[in-house]
């Protein structure tokens, strides 16, 4: 759907996290809804509970969306809170915000969703059996051919990184029996899309990751790139006569170039880097742009975004959350929904 005037539904995650926190400072930025139209998904409660909260820490009116100026869809939560202690209660309502957003977004009541972090631990104490908040979306959409894209613009250069994961949840033991050419083509097929669709690029440079220390060394270290990775990458450069496909590049020199381009040299980036499993990929995004990444979910028939770390326990309630990633998110999804 295309609009000039997007509208995005955001949800809170789980009570006991920074959500309320980041949503709220998020939302006090101007040149944010100025640009969309939110309706915040959660509990009108605990909003305005955290408001007079983080007025108490010391936060400040004027870095807060006060919760009366809100959209909000109402979804009570009449249990007992404490800041940093989640448990099943806060797991289920966290479950029921980003349910409840899906339903209207398939409704067509919004283009996309901005999701903030949920607890899977909490997911599992309360019932529910998800990897993440993607395999949620994904089932929900009914489709398989979906991907994480983690998405961050480089405050030194300006220049944006892109990193999809071929594997995400899953535990490291699993990953080579998981990877196939199939899902390869899967996951290149989606992120040649999504960077025409999303970014305007056509002509794409992507680096693919080799799979094993010093990319199987020929054999040495390791056989799924001979086996079949290298055969896979010969036949994809074929069929994608339009992208620069580069690999496959051992993992631990593929990050050098976009380092570089991160802190100081911006024009020696790709336009995208494809990683094999989850740390492969998020341990180098999270270094160079922890407050900054985007977790977006491509292959939906919607848009959705999220900030890229988890519920920050630690510091929930004590006012010091940094909301940049989740202005972030929903910056990039007002974007790719006026685009698209």
């Amino acid at each position: 759907m295309t609009t000039s005037f997007p509208h995005l539904a955001v949800t809170i995650g789980d009570p006991a996290g920074i959500g309320t926190e980041i949503v709220l400072k998020a939302l006090a930025d101007v040149s944010l809804t100025q640009n969309c139209q939110i309706t915040v998904i959660g509990s009108r409660s605990l909003l305005e509970f955290t408001y007079q909260h983080l007025l108490q820490q010391g936060n400040t009116k004027n870095s807060l969306a006060d919760p009366d100026t809100l959209s909000i869809v109402d979804i009570s939560y009449s249990h007992a809170l404490t800041f940093g202690q989640g448990n099943a209660d806060t797991g289920k309502a966290s479950f029921h915000y980003l349910e409840t957003a899906i339903a209207l977004t398939l409704e067509g009541k919004f283009q996309g969703i901005v999701t903030a972090p949920i607890a899977k631990s909490l997911w599992k104490q309360a019932g529910y059996d998800y990897p993440g908040q993607t395999e949620v979306l994904a089932k929900a959409a009914q489709t398989d051919r979906y991907g994480m894209l983690f998405v961050a613009r480089s405050p030194y250069t300006g220049w944006m990184l892109r990193t999809l994961l071929a594997t995400t949840h899953i535990p490291l033991s699993q990953v080579s029996q998981s990877l196939t050419p199939e899902l390869m083509s899967l996951k290149l097929d989606l992120l040649i899309d999504c960077l025409e669709a999303d970014f305007g690029i056509t002509n794409p440079k992507i680096v693919i990751a080799g799979l094993n220390p010093h990319s199987g060394e020929a054999g040495q270290l390791g056989t799924e790139e001979v086996d079949w990775l290298l055969p896979w990458l010969k036949t994809a450069q074929k069929n994608y006569p339009q992208a620069k496909l580069i690999g496959l590049v051992p993992p631990d020199t593929m990050w050098v170039k976009p380092g570089q381009a991160w802190y100081s040299q911006g024009k020696d980036g790709a336009d995208a880097y494809l990683a094999l499993y989850h740390d492969q990929g998020l341990i180098p995004v999270k270094l160079m742009a922890f407050d900054r990444a985007i977790n977006t979910t491509i292959g939906l028939p919607f848009i959705r975004t999220s900030p890229d770390h988890g519920t920050a326990f630690d510091i929930a309630g004590k006012g010091i959350a940094n909301s940049k990633s989740m202005e972030s998110a929903i910056a990039l999804a007002a974007q790719i929904a006026k685009t698209t």
